[in-house]
């Protein structure tokens, strides 16, 4: 049978009973509001979804307005109550600017781009407005990033729009949700805070983070039917090379070797051998990556996927889950990462 829990001594990675409700009222707090915020990339603030709290400043004004206001009746000073009203209706004007600030904009999440781990990703947000009035200190962050939130200011002006872009840096690869943002402003006074919670609907595609420096590509197959030819082996790249003849076009110039050559004081160049390119097929495999990190292997798989790209190649992608065709271009490079980063 076993142990009774309270016998159990406490662990670091197992709460303390004692914080279990504080966890539970959490938990439904934030399913609360969840639910009550649904996932939409175009949101437009109202009386609904905008909220209001003082701020420190805020609670120092009200302390102050409220020993005035007690020292003005003791002395009946008129002086005192003129002070204390005017202060404490120029308080009550600034919580009906600062809660229209908010009010009535309209946030618009820009489909993000996939990025690759280890690099922020940079959601761009629109904000609009059909009023007549200019909008002022209005600030953009990532919710629940703590004391490190990088916030982003910007005015919307009247009947216009601004573009703000929020960092945010994913921390694993995959298809993610886009992180929750807020927006809040403190405009005029700094005394009142509005603030609003906003849950996007579009995902953010990472990629694996490439290998750095990036390895040479790997040894090419013989292309099915080629008989008699041999791998491409020990120049450092899938292509073979031969000298520059003249007629060759630009685009088969070697032209890192030709930068190597010039700043070694010659000037020979070469160009890729497009018949020996046509005797082998470049496939990308984790099994020959030589490593044994699956995540070590999608990192490398990355960086060879590039380096074909940028050298105009056609290249397959053999994984797990399927197999990519031998091509070329955006569209490939674009289908290959994918791939990889939802392995």
């Amino acid at each position: 049978m076993p142990a009774a829990s309270p016998s159990l001594p406490p662990t670091p990675d197992t709460p303390h009973r004692a914080l279990w409700p504080l966890g539970m009222l959490q938990r439904r707090w934030q399913h609360w509001w969840q639910t009550r915020a649904k996932r939409t990339d175009t949101v437009t603030l109202t009386q609904r979804n905008v909220y209001i709290l003082p701020t420190g400043a805020g609670w120092m004004l009200a302390l102050t307005l409220m020993v005035l206001l007690v020292a003005s009746i003791n002395f009946q000073l008129n002086l005192g109550y003129l002070l204390t009203f005017l202060l404490a209706g120029s308080a009550v004007v600034g919580i009906h600017i600062c809660h229209g600030t908010l009010r009535g904009l309209t946030l618009h999440l820009v489909a993000p781009e996939p990025q690759f781990l280890g690099s922020s990703t940079a959601l761009q947000v629109q904000l609009s407005h059909v009023r007549r009035t200019a909008r002022h200190g209005i600030a953009v962050g990532v919710h629940g990033a703590g004391k490190a939130t990088q916030w982003v200011w910007t005015d919307v002006p009247a009947e216009g729009s601004a573009s703000v872009q929020v960092a945010y840096q994913p921390a694993r690869r995959g298809l993610h949700d886009a992180p929750t943002l807020t927006a809040e402003t403190r405009f005029p006074l700094g005394t009142f805070r509005v603030w609003t919670i906003w849950r996007p609907a579009a995902q953010v595609l990472v990629y694996p983070q490439p290998e750095v420096p990036p390895p040479p590509l790997p040894a090419g197959e013989p292309r099915a039917g080629g008989a008699g030819s041999t791998p491409t082996q020990g120049i450092g790249e899938f292509d073979g090379v031969r000298a520059y003849r003249r007629g060759d076009p630009l685009k088969l110039v070697v032209w890192k070797k030709a930068a190597k050559s010039l700043a070694t004081g010659t000037d020979d160049l070469v160009s890729r051998d497009a018949q020996q390119a046509q005797r082998q097929e470049l496939w990308l495999d984790p099994a020959v990556t030589g490593l044994s990190d699956p995540e070590a292997r999608l990192s490398r798989l990355t960086a060879w996927v590039l380096q074909a790209d940028r050298l105009g190649v056609e290249y397959g992608l053999r994984l797990p889950s399927g197999e990519i065709a031998q091509d070329s271009g955006a569209a490939h490079r674009r289908r290959c990462l994918e791939a990889l980063a939802l392995c």
